[in-house]
């Protein structure tokens, strides 16, 4: 008795799969997507003030940032404030700068 098998043209069908949890993935990171806070002008001149008090005595900030509708934490001390290109520069290593714009910080919290 022999086995009629159909060899490797079984397996085509279980090909898409990969594509299936990277599409299940997408979709539930989509789900898990927030707006953005609104910010009162109170909650601007607070902001402004709390890193002004950072610069001044050298102190580490904890900067929340939304990006793309989702929360970051950013721990570091803030270098420079750029008034002309709307970005802050925060040392988060000694030696890396990274740069925040102002309309994407929603938190700003003095650590020391």
């Amino acid at each position: 008795m022999t086995i009629r098998d159909r060899g490797k043209i079984k397996w085509n069908a279980a090909s898409f799969i990969p594509q299936v949890f990277e599409m299940q993935r997408d979709m539930f990171k989509d789900q898990e997507r927030q707006p953005k806070t609104l910010l009162s002008e109170f909650d601007t001149e607070e902001f402004d003030m709390r890193i002004a008090y950072a610069m001044e005595y050298n102190l580490a900030v904890k900067l929340t940032v939304w990006t793309d509708g989702f929360k970051e934490e950013l721990k570091g001390r803030v270098h420079n404030v750029d008034s002309i290109t709307h970005q802050l520069r925060v040392e988060v290593k000694p030696g890396e700068i990274e740069r925040i714009a102002f309309n994407d910080v929603i938190g700003v919290y003095v650590i020391d």
